[in-house]
This record gives C-alpha cells, structure tokens and sequence, in this order.
C-alpha cells in the first residue's frame, strides 16, 4: 500500500480496496519470510529484548491484518506459512520454539494476536492443528496467565488469550479474565477515560488498547453484563475522541509509540466491528478511511515495502527502546474492519465527513482542551503535560509540550547543549548562563477550567512557575508567572514548519513556510521578549525530514517574580486574524479580540 507509488492511487473507498492495501503490505513481507520459519527478520536495528523476540513480533504483528481477512472467508495466499510458523513456535521440542516466557516478556504483547486468531476464526482456525498442535498452542499461550506484567493495558493481552480459547472451545480461566478486569477498574477515571496504570498518561494507548480490545471483548464474549459496561464506556469515550481527528484525515501525533501510526484510529474500527452506536457508520468509515488516505500519501516504507521505524517518515531518532523493526505493524490492527462482509452496514454506508464539531472541546480526564479550526482541518491539543514513568525517549517531547498539531506535530530533542537542539517548539526552556535548557517536565498541580488548563511545574527547586494555557479563537496564549531564585535566559517557541526565513513585526516573529503558517507575539506585560527564529538539525521535526523553523521569543529573567506571556497561532495559510489583545490586574486576565466582541476574563 504505501511502498509504491501506483499504489498511492489506490482509492481506499470501498472493502475491496481496503483489503487490497492490506494484501499489498503483507506481500511485501512474504518476501521477507523463508518458508518453514517461526520468524522473520525485517531490519537490522534492535529493541531491548533478543533478535529471535523482535523477529517473532514482527510476524505476530502481521496476524492482526490477516486474522481478520481470514475471518471474512476471503481468499488470500499467506495463511498456510503463518499458520505453519505458529506450528513451529509452539511446538517445544522444535527448534523454531518461540520459548518459555518470563516476567514483564515481550513475547506476552504478542499473544493477544493469536487471541484475537482464535476468538475470530474459532473452531476454523483450530481444526487446521492437530490434536498434538493445538495442545501445544493452548500450553504456550497459557503462558501469560498468571504472568508478571506492568500493571497496564498489558492485563488485556491476558484477558483476549482467555477469550480466545473460549471462543475455540479450548480450555479458558473465566477467574483470570475477572482478576484482569479488576486491575485494571483501578484506573479508571470516569467518562470513559483510563490512564494507562496508576498515574499514567492519557495518550493512544486508551483508544488503541482499552477500548478497542474491550469493544473485541464485549462483541465476542458472550459476558452480557461486563459487555454493556464497556460498550458505554466506549461511546462516552468517541464523544471525546473523534477530537483528536482532523478532516483530512490525519490525527494529533501525542505521547509514545506514535511509529504504529495508523492505529490511531482502530478505536473505530472497533467501534465499526462492534456495532456500536457512538455516531452513524458513515461518520466512523469516513474517519477511518481518511486517515487510510493521510498515511497512504506519507513516505513510510522502505524499498522493498517494509513500514519503517518513525512516525511520517523513517526516523530513529524517535523512537523508544520496544521498538523493533517489526514494532510498526501493530497498525495493522485497524484493519479488524475487514472482518465485516462486503454486505455489512459499515461498508454499505456512505462515506461521510466528521460532524459539526466545537472550536474548543475540553477533556478534564485527559487534562487536555481541543481546538479545531473552523473546518476541522487543523487540530491542536493544547495539554498540561503527562509525565512517562518509563522516561522513554523524549518522554518531554512527547508528552510534555503545550500544544500538539495534526498538521506540524512537533520537534525532538537532539541534543543536551544549545537551543537549536532543544526541541524548543511549544515550550518555555530556561537556561542558567550554561546554554542547558530545562522546560516542563513534571507537574506538581494540575487544573482544567472550561477556558483554560493551569500547571504548577519547577525546572529547579527554588524556581516555580505557573502556566495557564487559554484556547482563544485561532490563536492560544500562555500566561507565565515566575517566581526564581536565580537570574534565568528563557526561549519560548511557537508551531515547527520547514525551514523559512522569519519576519519579525513589533512583539513578534511570523513565519511563512512551504507546509504552512506559524507566529507567536509576545503579550508579557512587563518585560519585552526579543522575538526571533531558530533553525533545527534534520530530522527533527517528526512530521518531515528536512531542517525545522521555529519562531520564537527570548528574553533574560531577574531574581524575584516575573510574567511572561504570548499569543501562538499556525494554520495552513497565512491569514490575517489580529492578535489578541490582553491585560492583566489586580490577578485578573482580561483577552480581547480586536476585531470582533470576543471577550474572555478568569481569575489567576
């Protein structure tokens, strides 16, 4: 699908072209996988677990786009080799034995694959083992259990291996699929919204994780009572996250394991695999289907077809430490909607445009505000930061920054000295006289207004600062009060776009590039930010390879209190939408547009 450019052209309209994306990818691997193996090699760069793992991942991730198929009763020709290969991984006395597991092992993520296999195909697929074979399917992935593993979304993968051998008639353990369940209740948060265990994000894990195996659990398990728990807690869900999604079909590139790309949307394959009512089956295609198209445009595969590590485009210098080269197939779960016959209501429907949505949509659960412009073509998640526990790679950048764009993403760190290699982007870094620049990381209070997300954070301990972020028509500002001990050099960035020169204008610095528009106008009330423009290294931006303009604002800090505040805007063409306007007194922050009655005021 993405490997070659006639394949560009495919329409991905219908189930048919659907289907034939996804055999186009797995063609690609066929060529890669030696006939009469248990695994296949897709690269030579390393995650932290062992080669013979990541090769096992990489064919264990593929079975997410032909189980499905599969389902469907749909011809295709790779079935028999992968069917062949779980044969030989299983079997324990063979030497393509996938091995015995242990605490925390990857090798228990992959197992809700073959879950899934089995809770789909049934009886289908475990009258292709003989009794010896399926005996020895059943034994290894019995494995997981009981198996130490991050108190996580991991308890589903325990959770579809149980369904899974339930639905193939197969011996399950309903206790540990109740003992999963009650783990992970702990963290619910209310309307529909997880955190990925105690204290962790709100990223993709919960749409792509929780509610797409629970919305796989609710069609399939037969557990009426538990199925309409999670069915509800999906459609409150959809009802916030169909904000996360642009009408050109891309979505908000936030937090880790963005290198699955496309399964940010198989929440709503799920949501289409189940019937569930959150909006019309033709607001649901539509969503998925465009975002098909965004990634079909994107060059994310290498010569042979191979996807490659990075988010759009190859890019390591992204990506965590479970990223193996196999990892990004994990997309491929999106394709469940192929599970559906061509006769199904989903693929019936008309394809249809997301619903009029608000300009401003706030998340309290998720500590994040959504903007949309007025044609939903841009998307920006302005969010409090949500500290990674695990300190993955660029855990700052992906997690930490003010605001996040479907349509310019944002920066990585690329270096630990200097501001061209800071990630400066949607951030306030501050530096004492050394060029080492600290920004948000940890916040040590969070609060989400209807107008506005405030953060309480500290780059040093006898520096405190407190952040309100305030969505306002085209433009968010950032209010900033500072109390340091220290006299500090501070740099705040607006949106990343390609390279471009800037053009500076009375408090602000405005760029023009060839993939858009991005500015940022100082508004502090007492010191004067110079405005400016940094240029980064290649491949710093995730969202293209080439060399990434940012605008920005510097200015030095005295000891004592300080504020410093800004307008930020980016858009794909340069419009003329005015600055706001702002004053603060007495703890009172008044905005105003200048050209309209827009009007917003809040206490600090």
């Amino acid at each position: 699908m993405w490997a070659l450019n006639n394949e560009k052209s495919n329409p991905l309209s219908s189930r048919r072209d659907v289907a034939a994306s996804l055999k186009t990818m797995l063609e690609a691997l066929d060529a890669q996988f030696p006939a009469g193996s248990s695994r296949f090699s897709l690269g030579e760069t390393c995650a932290h677990y062992a080669t013979d793992i990541a090769q096992m991942e990489g064919l264990s991730r593929a079975l997410w786009g032909l189980f499905p198929l599969m389902a469907s009763g749909e011809s295709e020709p790779f079935s028999e080799k992968y069917l062949t290969a779980i044969k030989l991984g299983t079997d324990p006395h063979g030497e393509g034995y996938w091995g015995e597991t242990g605490p925390y092992d990857q090798r228990l993520v992959e197992m809700a694959a073959y879950g899934l296999g089995l809770a789909l195909l049934g009886n289908t697929l475990a009258e292709r083992f003989s009794e010896r074979e399926l005996e020895n399917l059943h034994a290894w992935l019995n494995q997981i259990t009981d198996a130490q593993m991050p108190d996580s979304n991991w308890n589903y993968f325990a959770i579809m291996v149980q369904l899974g051998f339930k639905r193939a008639g197969l011996p399950f353990d309903q206790h540990a699929i109740d003992r999963r369940f009650a783990m992970m209740e702990a963290y619910y948060l209310g309307d529909g919204w997880y955190s990925d265990g105690p204290g962790r994000p709100r990223d993709y894990y919960i749409s792509m994780a929780f509610h797409f195996y629970g919305l796989i659990y609710a069609t399939l398990s037969g557990d009426e009572a538990r199925a309409a728990v999670l069915r509800e807690r999906a459609r409150l869900f959809a009802r916030d996250f169909i904000y996360w999604s642009a009408a050109d079909g891309a979505s908000v590139p936030f937090g880790r394991s963005l290198t699955y790309r496309f399964a940010m949307v198989a929440f709503w394959s799920a949501v289409a695999f189940s019937g569930l009512d959150a909006f019309t089956p033709g607001v649901v295609k539509g969503i998925i289907l465009r975002h098909l198209r965004w990634w079909q445009q994107q060059p994310i595969a290498d010569r042979d077809g191979i996807l490659t590590l990075g988010f759009a485009y190859p890019n390591l210098a992204m990506c965590e430490d479970y990223n193996s080269p196999g990892s990004p197939y994990w997309a491929l779960k999106t394709y469940l909607i192929l599970a559906l016959p061509e006769d199904h209501p989903f693929w019936l429907a008309e394809e249809q445009p997301l619903p009029t949505l608000a300009e401003k949509h706030v998340i309290p659960h998720a500590q994040q505000i959504l903007m949309h412009s007025k044609d939903s073509q841009h998307v920006v998640m302005l969010t409090a930061g949500q500290l990674e526990l695990n300190n993955y790679v660029n855990t700052e950048a992906k997690y930490t920054k003010f605001a996040y764009s479907s349509r310019f993403g944002f920066t990585l760190e690329r270096g630990r000295f200097g501001l061209k290699h800071a990630a400066c982007d949607s951030m306030l870094l501050l530096a004492d006289g050394d060029d080492y620049f600290r920004g948000r990381r940890e916040c040590d209070e969070v609060r989400v207004d209807e107008n506005y997300i405030f953060s309480r954070w500290s780059p040093w301990r006898d520096v405190q600062i407190a952040t309100w972020q305030i969505p306002f028509g085209e433009w968010h500002l950032r209010l900033h009060r500072i109390h340091s001990a220290r006299r500090l050099q501070t740099a705040e960035g607006g949106f990343a776009v390609m390279k471009a020169e800037h053009r500076l204008r009375e408090r602000g610095c405005y760029l023009a590039a060839e993939n858009g528009y991005s500015a940022i106008v100082d508004l502090s009330p007492e010191l004067a930010r110079e405005p400016d423009s940094i240029v980064t290294p290649p491949n710093s931006s995730i969202m293209f390879p080439e060399c990434a303009s940012i605008p920005l604002l510097k200015t030095e800090i005295p000891q004592g209190q300080s504020w410093l505040c800004c307008a930020v805007t980016a858009s794909e063409k340069q419009r003329a939408a005015a600055t706001p306007i702002l004053s603060i007194t007495r703890g009172q922050a008044v905005i105003r547009d200048p050209e309209s009655e827009r009007l917003l005021s809040f206490t600090l």
